[in-house]
């Protein structure tokens, strides 16, 4: 008798074991895999960022337990959605696995195991943003891996009025706020060294100033050029 009781023991820690080395768990579902999903805020050395949901999106909804559930809906220009049984919810600005752990944390509240997929049917193409001095300013389509260096040359390159060593890279980290860096394009060019080359985000927007010599006023006072060269630099 004592065998028996320790041999189950035995199967029974040893299944333990393997599903935690798994991470599994027999309710696995998508609403689980969603509140296990981290999506760290997004910033500039994040190489592959998830997709943020926009006013005019549209997606599917499976409730794969109660299928009458099932819906296609989209987002309104205010960041919200209309949802079954549930009313408006906001939706903008969240990921799908941020989506997906709302909804079946407000679904939650009529059903006992919410099971919940979300999928992407109309969404808003990435882009980005080149400004200031380039030849083609606008809003471009990003098209896989794109960096700052090879942006600019699909927005025309830069002018003569250009300053490389400041190029502004801005992007939005939450709904009321961006984050700025500068690169010097110049530096990396000179060097040959695009290894400091940062790849864009959908939604980054690049800005070129003007140089300090193309501020220059066609005339001005002779005694004024000294604020601008200094003949000791040359």
């Amino acid at each position: 008798m004592r065998k028996l009781i320790l041999g189950t023991l035995v199967v029974v820690m040893s299944g333990l074991a393997l599903a935690q080395v798994s991470g599994q768990h027999p309710n696995t579902s998508a609403c689980n895999l969603a509140a296990q999903a981290t999506d760290p805020q997004p910033g500039f050395d994040e190489r592959t960022p998830r997709y943020r949901i926009e006013a005019n999106d549209s997606f599917d909804l499976s409730f794969e337990l109660v299928p009458e559930f099932n819906q296609t809906v989209t987002v309104q220009p205010d960041g919200f959605v209309n949802l079954r049984e549930i009313g408006d919810m906001h939706v903008a600005g969240k990921t799908v696995p941020e989506l997906t752990n709302a909804l079946c944390s407000a679904y939650g509240k009529i059903m006992a195991t919410p099971s919940i997929t979300v999928v992407l049917k109309d969404f808003d193409k990435p882009y980005f943003v080149a400004g200031g001095q380039v030849g083609h300013p606008g809003k471009y389509v990003l098209r896989g891996d794109t960096t700052v260096t090879e942006a600019i040359s699909m927005a025309g390159g830069f002018t003569e009025k250009s300053k490389h060593s400041q190029v502004l890279l801005f992007r939005r980290v939450s709904p009321q706020m961006s984050e700025a860096k500068v690169i010097d394009v110049k530096k990396m060019l000179t060097a040959k060294n695009l290894n400091e080359d940062v790849f864009l985000h959908p939604g980054d927007m690049i800005y070129v100033p003007q140089n300090r010599i193309s501020k220059i006023a066609r005339y001005l006072p002779t005694p004024s050029v000294n604020t601008y060269v200094n003949p000791a630099q040359y």
